[in-house]
């Protein structure tokens, strides 16, 4: 996709560039890329008459749209992208119960909603794009995915395939791909992150960086309980998750946004996780949030550290 004429002050040729080799990579035929581009080559000729993007359960289509085989094939195709972290989704009459109840999360999110209406957004981290098709209703011009794992980024691809949003795309990228989007997005949305970057500061002024001026970032994060500002430093593992850094309170991330250059910074929303939004489900059968936690002690996580909340703070540049 030739992105000129949304990102007029991007750093146009490295970025196409760097896609053009995303693609030739993740084009190789080998096991680990032909899992997940066969599949979706297999169903890829299936359309949806109809969608709702309106409701806790995202929907794609009915089961009347295509024909039996095709509904034997695509239930294959979408066992075969488990696990399904974000959700719900309702693909074909096909029910998808995900790890997390990803509608709780867009329901804290939605009455700090910036207006989105022809506006440039990006949804770091999009994962199977849950949150981009919950935009859709509020008519953005584009709204760009950052997603670097070929799984998450097939399984967007092959859902859009179906739901036929133009004004959604995903890119093999990063949240350290942003300095190619200097003053590009009007609002930049950055779930459940953060606290997966070795430099969360790094991370927040590539942030500000990419955001136009005026614009908004709404920001989700693991965090600790507590009065004061500090962040916990892991030794090894967070909620046995080896991939997690530090994870502030509440007062340290806000601190980190202000000291990031982030004005009307708003913290809106702080609550404890729990098993009723995070678990194992027949779309998602490994661990969950359940096995992170001390069995007898449900303050704390298996390490003994305080167990996870989640807090979400609103920002402008």
């Amino acid at each position: 996709m030739d992105y000129r004429p949304f990102f007029p002050k991007a750093k146009i040729d490295a970025l196409h560039e760097l896609l053009e080799n995303k693609q030739a990579w993740v084009q190789q035929n080998k096991k680990g890329f032909l899992r997940y581009r066969l599949p979706f080559d297999a169903v890829s000729h299936l359309r949806a008459e109809q969608c709702d993007f309106n409701s806790d359960i995202v929907t794609i289509g009915r089961k009347k749209d295509i024909s039996p085989q095709d509904h034997t094939r695509l239930t294959e195709v979408l066992h075969g992208f488990m696990p399904w972290r974000k959700g719900p989704f309702r693909i074909f009459d096909i029910d998808i119960d995900a790890e997390w109840r990803s509608e709780r999360k867009w329901n804290r999110l939605q009455p700090e909603l910036p207006d989105l209406e022809n506006k440039i957004i990006g949804d770091i981290g999009c994962n199977n794009g849950y949150y981009m098709f919950r935009m859709v209703p509020y008519r953005p011009k584009l709204v760009l995915g950052f997603e670097p794992y070929i799984h998450h980024y097939y399984t967007f691809r092959t859902l859009n395939r179906f739901a036929c949003q133009e004004n959604l795309q995903v890119e093999l990228l990063g949240i350290e791909h942003l300095p190619l989007f200097p003053e590009c997005f009007d609002v930049l949305f950055c779930l459940g992150i953060l606290y997966h970057r070795q430099s969360p500061i790094d991370a927040l002024r590539d942030i500000y960086t990419a955001l136009k001026p005026g614009g908004t970032m709404l920001i989700e994060s693991q965090a600790i309980p507590g009065a004061g500002s500090m962040a916990l430093f892991p030794e090894k593992t967070y909620a046995k998750v080896p991939g997690t850094w530090f994870v502030p309170t509440a007062d340290c991330l806000r601190n980190w946004l202000l000291r990031c250059g982030f004005r009307e910074v708003e913290k809106f929303c702080m609550h404890p996780m729990s098993n009723q939004e995070q678990r194992k489900t027949q779309w998602m059968t490994f661990e969950s949030y359940d096995d992170f936690i001390d069995a007898s002690d449900p303050s704390r996580t298996v390490e003994g550290y305080p167990a996870p909340w989640r807090v979400f703070f609103k920002a402008t540049k």
